[in-house]
C-alpha cells in the first residue's frame, strides 16, 4: 500500500503538469460556432447538449480505465490512471469553456490566460465571475496549481482501485465518471446562469484563437471526443 501511495503521488505531479501544458491545446467552440452547430436552440438547450455530450465522453474514458484496473498488474496502474484523469479533465475543461461561451461569460485575456482561468474553474468547481477581475487574477496565481493538485487527488482517491476494497470495473468506472461530470457541469452552470448575458446584449467578440496541436501521445479515442 505504501508503494502504491508513493506511485500515486508521483503520478499526481505528472498529471497536474500535463493538464496545465495541454489546456491551451484543447479545441473550444466559440458562441458563433455553437449557434451554427445547434441552429434554432437557445442557451439552455445548447448547454443541455454540451453537458450530455461531455458526460458520454467521460463515461467512455471511465470504462477504459475500469477495464484496465481489472488487470492484476499494479505497476501499470499509475500510468493508466493518469491517462484517465487527464482524459476526463480535458473533456470537462472543453465543456467548461463552451458553457462560458453559451452564457456570455468568456473571460478576458489571451488563449493561455483563458485556459488557466478554466483550469481554476475546474479545480474549484465554480464558474468564473468575469465582472470581478480579482477572481481571474487569482486563477493565474500559484494557488491555482495547488488547488488543481488537490482536485486531482480527490479524483485519484476515488478511482484508484487498490485504495478501495474491490476493483471498480469498467461499468462502474463509466457510471462514476458520467455522474461526476454532470455534477460538475451543473455547479458551474448554476454560477454562469446567475450572471448570464443575453446573446443580443453581448458586445462583438473576436473569434477564439486556434489552439496548438495536441501531443501525439493523446489516445485516438480521446482526440475524437475533444474534436467534437
Amino acid at each position: 500500500m505504501r508503494k502504491s501511495g508513493e506511485a500515486a503521488k508521483v503520478a499526481l505531479g505528472f498529471v497536474a503538469d500535463r493538464l496545465i501544458e495541454y489546456s491551451p491545446r484543447i479545441p473550444v467552440r466559440d458562441l458563433t460556432t455553437l449557434r451554427a452547430q445547434f441552429p434554432g436552440l437557445g442557451p439552455e438547450q445548447i448547454a443541455d447538449k454540451l453537458i450530455a455530450g461531455a458526460a458520454n465522453g467521460t463515461s467512455t474514458v471511465g470504462a477504459g480505465i475500469g477495464a484496465a484496473a481489472m488487470m492484476p498488474v499494479p505497476p501499470a496502474l499509475p500510468a493508466e490512471l493518469a491517462t484517465e484523469i487527464i482524459g476526463v479533465a480535458a473533456i470537462e475543461l472543453k465543456l467548461i469553456a463552451e458553457l462560458h461561451e453559451v452564457y456570455g461569460q468568456r473571460p478576458p485575456g489571451n488563449l493561455k490566460e483563458r485556459s488557466t482561468a478554466y483550469l481554476a474553474s475546474w479545480s474549484e468547481e465554480r464558474g468564473i465571475d468575469v465582472s470581478k477581475p480579482s477572481t481571474i487574477n487569482a486563477a493565474l496565481g500559484g494557488q491555482m496549481k495547488r488547488e488543481l493538485r488537490q482536485q486531482i487527488m480527490k479524483r485519484t482517491v476515488r478511482n484508484l482501485p487498490n485504495l478501495m476494497p474491490f476493483m471498480i470495473g469498467a461499468a462502474v468506472g463509466a457510471v462514476m465518471n458520467r455522474r461526476d461530470t454532470r455534477k460538475l457541469a451543473e455547479r458551474i452552470r448554476k454560477d454562469l446562469r446567475a450572471r448570464q448575458v443575453p446573446w443580443d446584449a453581448l458586445p462583438p467578440q473576436p473569434r477564439l484563437e486556434q489552439p496548438g496541436e495536441l501531443p501525439d501521445t493523446i489516445p485516438a479515442e480521446l482526440r475524437r471526443e475533444l474534436d467534437r
